[in-house]
Order: structure tokens, then sequence, then C-alpha cells
């Protein structure tokens, strides 16, 4: 995305380890009713495997990244979703990890050292239950995906509508 005021939405993950593929479910969906009622014309949605070089490209020159992606958490609740939001800040580690090697946590701490960090950064964490290769998401993942559609459709009006001056 090239530059500043439109808004990036990410699902990183892989479809095809099982549960880690929540981020693209989402995106997926997000798709599907784009086609219906039309996003903000700055509005990218965007999928990548987590690599931290191709999540900073995506989310470059945005003022607002919203990104979906499964995560690790000891103990963990599968379906369970964390809402963290960085905005210029230290990123706080939390007891989820990314579900890939390297992840969300490098590519804020790269973006920031670059200056490539959008001003907003809105990551919804979805705790996974099951990663071994296959398709299709647990049944307790694949009941938060509509939440979470809904959740960033909201994120989206809210930085438009914060973005032209009206309330939100």
């Amino acid at each position: 995305m090239r530059g500043r005021g439109g808004i990036a939405v990410i699902g990183v993950g892989n479809e095809f380890r099982r549960d880690d593929g929540v981020g693209w479910a989402v995106l997926g969906r997000l798709r599907e009713r784009a086609e219906e009622r039309a996003l903000p014309p700055d509005t990218v949605l965007a999928t990548c495997d987590g690599d931290p070089g191709r999540l900073i490209c995506l989310w470059e020159g945005a003022r607002v990244a919203v990104v979906v992606d499964a995560a690790h958490a000891h103990p963990g609740t599968p379906g369970r979703v964390h809402r963290l939001e960085i905005d210029g800040g230290l990123l706080v580690r939390s007891a989820t990890t990314s579900s890939h090697g390297l992840g969300l946590g490098e590519a804020v701490e790269l973006a920031r050292a670059l200056g490539l960090l959008p001003e907003r950064l809105i990551v919804y964490a979805v705790e996974g239950e099951e990663s071994e290769l296959g398709t299709g998401l647990s049944p307790a993942v694949a009941d938060a995906v509509e939440p979470l559609v809904r959740a960033v459709e909201d994120e989206i009006a809210r930085h438009r509508d914060a973005a032209s001056g009206r309330p939100a």
C-alpha cells in the first residue's frame, strides 16, 4: 500500500495448516461481504504467510493496519481472540505467540526501526487448537470467524469515520 491514509487488512497464516488459516478465512469472508457492501476505496485486503518483510510491505504507507493471525497460548483456549493495539509504543509481549517461527513481533520492531510502522496497528490473535497439515479450521476457531469479520468491519468503519472527522 502506498501513500498515507489507507487501511490495510491483512490475514496472516497458512490455510494448509488447519487453524493457522484463520486469518485467511477472515479475509475470505471480508472479500465476500465486500461484494455486497463496498469497503471504503482506500481499504486494501491482503493475505500473507507471516514473513516480516512481506507484512511490512503490505502495511507500508497505511494509516491503519488490521492484522488477523493465529496464535499459540500457554495454556490456551481454542477460539479465544486477543485484541492488541500498537500506536508507536513498545510492543507488549503477551502469553500468546505467533504460530510462525518469526512473527508479528519481529515485523513490528523491524518496521519501527525503519520508520515503516502504520500510525495505528490493530492485531487480532486467535488461539488455535490444530496446526497439523490439512485444511479446515477446528470448530472453536471456525466459530470465531464471523465475530472477527464483524470486529474488523467495525475497525474499518471507526477509522474511516475518524479520518473524515465524523463521530464513530
